[in-house]
C-alpha cells in the first residue's frame, strides 16, 4: 500500500516554476529520501502534499485520499517539520506544545516529557531564551508528539550539532519500527544515505530518478582510483561506462559503470603505482545524475 501517491504534480508561482510533473510513491512503513539541492523544488512539494499550497496541475493522495479535499483530515494523523520554525517569542516551550498537542484527540501529555528528555531540551525556558538547534528540537517534539502514522521532515537537522543529529535519527528509527511511514527531505545527502531506503533526486522542479539506494550504490557503479608511475596515457578513458574522470597529476579518479575488467584491460603496458575500487557515496552518485543532466 501506498501512503504518498503523486502524479504529474505541478506548481507554478505566476510566471515562475515552482515544480513541474513530479511524480513519485512512499510505500507504507518505509523511510523515503527526497534529495536535492535547496531551491530545487522539495520544500513546494512538501508544501502542496500538505495542501498549505495549492497545485497549478496534476494530484496527490495521502492514505488513499486527496490532498486538497480531505486536507484537513489528512492532517490529523500527520506529523511536519518544516526547515525553518516560528512560535510565539514570550511563550514557554511546554505551553507551546500543549497548545499543539490540543489539536489532536487523545495525545498522551507524558510523551512531551520523554521526547523532551530524549532531546535534551528544558520544557520551562521561553521560546526567545532558546538557541536555533533547541527551537528545531521544539518543531521536532511538536511534530511527534500525537504519534503520527506519516511524519514528514523538510530540512529538520538544520542547527542541530552532530551529537543531537545522531540522536534524531535514532528517534525517527523508533518511530519507523512502531509503524510511521517517514518523507525525509533534505540536501545533506549522507543523513538520506544512512536513513533511508528508497530516493526520490529532484533538480529544477522535476524528478530526475527515483531508485532504491542500495541499487544506486551496489548495482550501478564502481569508484577508481588509479594512481601510476610516471607518464600515462589519458586516452585509454575514453570508453562507456566512465564518468566523473578528473586528473591529480600521476593520479585518475571516476566511476565506472559496467565490467570492470574493461577498465582492468585498458591498464595492460601501464605501470601502476596502487589501484582502488571501491563503492562510491551517494553524493557522488548524485553529482553523477546532475552533471549528466547537464
Amino acid at each position: 500500500m501506498n501512503v504518498i501517491e503523486i502524479n504529474q504534480l505541478t506548481k507554478y508561482y505566476g510566471k515562475h516554476r515552482g515544480i513541474e510533473n513530479v511524480s513519485f510513491c512512499v510505500e507504507e512503513g518505509e523511510i523515503f529520501g527526497f534529495i536535492g539541492p535547496n531551491g530545487a523544488g522539495k520544500s513546494t512539494t512538501i508544501r502542496t502534499l500538505l495542501s498549505l499550497i495549492y497545485p497549478t496541475s496534476g494530484t496527490a493522495t495521502i492514505f488513499g485520499k486527496d490532498c486538497i479535499k480531505f486536507g484537513r483530515e489528512i492532517r490529523k494523523d500527520i506529523g511536519y517539520l518544516p526547515s525553518e520554525v516560528f512560535y510565539y517569542e514570550h511563550m514557554k516551550v511546554i505551553d507551546v506544545l500543549k497548545y499543539s498537542a490540543s489539536f489532536y484527540d487523545h495525545v498522551d501529555m507524558t510523551r512531551i516529557d520523554t521526547l523532551a528528555e530524549t532531546l535534551d531540551l528544558d520544557l520551562h525556558k521561553r521560546i526567545d531564551d532558546l538557541s536555533s538547534g533547541n527551537k528545531k528540537k521544539v518543531g521536532i517534539i511538536q511534530g511527534l508528539l500525537h504519534e503520527p502514522k506519516l511524519i514528514i521532515l523538510d530540512e529538520p537537522t538544520s542547527g542541530l550539532d552532530p551529537l543531537m543529529q545522531q540522536k534524531f535519527f535514532e528517534l525517527i528509527k523508533d518511530e519507523n519500527k512502531k509503524g510511521a511511514t517517514v518523507l525525509f527531505s533534505s540536501h545533506i545527502l549522507t543523513e538520506v544515505q544512512n536513513l533511508c531506503t528508497r530516493v526520490a533526486i529532484i533538480k529544477d522542479g522535476s524528478i530526475i530518478k527515483v531508485e532504491n539506494i542500495h541499487d544506486l550504490r551496489e548495482n550501478n557503479y564502481k569508484k577508481f582510483t588509479i594512481e601510476f608511475q610516471g607518464a600515462f596515457d589519458m586516452s585509454r578513458f575514453k570508453f562507456a561506462g566512465i564518468t566523473n574522470l578528473t586528473q591529480e597529476e600521476t593520479t585518475v579518479h571516476f566511476l565506472f559503470r559496467g565490467n570492470i575488467n574493461k577498465v582492468i584491460n585498458s591498464l595492460q603496458g601501464q605501470v601502476l603505482h596502487n589501484l582502488l575500487v571501491e563503492e562510491p557515496s551517494l553524493e557522488e552518485i548524485f553529482m553523477h545524475y546532475y552533471q549528466k543532466e547537464d
